[in-house]
């Protein structure tokens, strides 16, 4: 499934945001996003940001969702405004090009989550593996994702499996 550039990159990032143990100059970079250099401190409130994005992931509830990312829009968001920075098309920002990389990633994130609780929110989820604390956007095309990885699908599987065989007998 294809999303439009916030929710697909922003919601992107947020995963990978929330997945990773602390959020660094490299991660950002990784998703070219030109940032210049982080502070501790800046990858500090990044990383806080990351914990905020956590629940709309893990949140079952759609109203509980919508109500998490719409007070994560009100910390983030600025005006939004039409961007044609470094020869691209017009495209859509909801931060300044010119503000801090902190004030452009909240923004981003916050504004990748808002488009995909709107366009696909079953898509946000979590691996349902007991003990695993991966987030994903699913993006088949029948948005039936469960798991986080084909490792995490077939231990869980390989579990079930030898239970059932344990109470057989």
């Amino acid at each position: 499934m294809h999303f439009n550039h916030y929710g697909g990159t922003g919601a992107e990032l947020a995963v990978r945001m929330v997945n990773a143990p602390v959020v660094s100059d490299d991660l950002l970079r990784a998703h070219e996003l030109r940032v210049g250099g982080l502070s501790q401190a800046q990858c500090r409130t990044l990383t806080e940001w990351a914990g905020r994005l956590r629940p709309v992931f893990t949140e079952p509830e759609l109203d509980t969702v919508v109500k998490l990312v719409n007070e994560l829009l009100a910390d983030s968001a600025s005006k939004p405004y039409i961007s044609q920075h470094d020869g691209r098309p017009p495209h859509l920002h909801y931060a300044s090009e010119h503000d801090d990389a902190v004030a452009r990633v909240l923004a981003f994130t916050a504004a990748g989550l808002a488009n995909l609780v709107c366009e696909a929110p079953q898509r946000l989820g979590h691996c349902g593996r007991s003990g695993c604390d991966v987030v994903y956007v699913g993006t088949s095309r029948n948005g039936r994702r469960r798991f986080c990885s084909t490792r995490c699908a077939n231990r869980t599987r390989v579990s079930e499996h030898r239970g059932r065989r344990r109470a057989e007998g």
